[in-house]
């Protein structure tokens, strides 16, 4: 196999992944956007009472568009990913996905197994909320755990996953059971405090919300190991044994060829590799000097 051959498949499994982020997410925000509108503009429906403005109080609606703004903030980062072929977004970007992602998987559990057998199938999967209730939380669930999938999430990161739905919870809570109707809150639109045992709400949604945001990490994190242990297999073959300084400075040279010159980034754990495997005895700030020296004077070279 000829040199830099793996990095190419490293990079073209990068490129699928990010394409794949790219659709799904860019869907997600579209449907998202679909959806609220058909709620805001439809003013009267006879088996919902919450339209135009008034379906802002609705959980199913705050959900996605948490969910849709996560995603059209995940957009740029995917496009610089198509580019630079090396998939990054920052980790408190994940943790917001997660939070929308998890909202909008319960979102789509109570519609499909608590309100589609009360009010029927059809009514809960149909108009905006075939949107709001089914697509776009499918959509999302499988760009978060197959394709967004750049950093491993915590347990914690899984509690803040929460945070969404507890707030929703008791500003819910405090409209429906405190202030009520008749003093300017709300009715009891979903049913869950009076139409069933109050406790039996407060005691199993937080619950739930963490099994759906535990199934989700566990799904998002097997897939990125997955896809970083492939990349370290493939780069410790590459590497394995070969000259440690040569590699980063073959590296660095490919750097300037396929990256942007004005914005430089350091691979680290593309680095941390090398000197892992490799044949040396270099440290990784040493590693990282050879780099950034190598890349600086390729650039210098460039303008000449």
């Amino acid at each position: 196999m000829k040199a830099n051959t793996r990095l190419d498949i490293v990079h073209r499994t990068t490129v699928r992944r990010c394409l794949g982020a790219l659709i799904s997410a860019a869907v997600v925000a579209v449907c998202v956007c679909i959806g609220v509108t058909m709620n805001l503009t439809t003013l009267y429906d006879v088996n919902f009472d919450h339209m135009g403005l008034r379906t802002f109080c609705m959980f199913t609606v705050n959900s996605n568009i948490l969910c849709g703004i996560g995603m059209m903030m995940a957009l740029p980062y995917t496009i610089d990913g198509l580019r630079r072929k090396s998939f990054h977004m920052p980790n408190w970007m994940v943790d917001l996905l997660f939070a929308g992602v998890t909202a909008v998987g319960l979102t789509f559990l109570i519609s499909l197994c608590i309100l589609a057998p009360v009010k029927g199938f059809v009514l809960i999967f149909s108009g905006s909320r075939f949107f709001l209730h089914g697509l776009c939380p499918i959509l999302a669930m499988i760009a978060f755990c197959f394709f967004i999938s750049c950093h491993v999430i915590s347990l914690w990161e899984s509690v803040f996953a929460m945070l969404p739905v507890l707030l929703y919870a008791m500003v819910y809570y405090f409209m429906v059971e405190i202030l009520g109707p008749k003093n300017g809150g709300w009715d009891d639109f979903y049913g869950f405090l009076t139409r069933i045992p109050s406790w039996i709400s407060l005691v199993s949604f937080m619950p739930l919300t963490f099994c759906i945001a535990s199934l989700l990490r566990c799904l998002h994190n097997r897939n990125c190991l997955w896809v970083r242990k492939k990349a370290v297999d493939l780069y410790r073959q590459e590497f394995s044994g070969k000259d440690t300084a040569k590699q980063i400075v073959s590296i660095a040279g490919r750097y300037v060829l396929e990256k942007e010159p004005h914005n430089i980034t350091v691979p680290l754990w593309l680095l941390e590799t090398v000197l892992r495997y490799g044949g040396g005895r270099l440290n990784m700030q040493e590693g990282c000097n050879l780099f950034l020296d190598t890349v600086l004077d390729r650039l210098e070279q460039q303008a000449k």
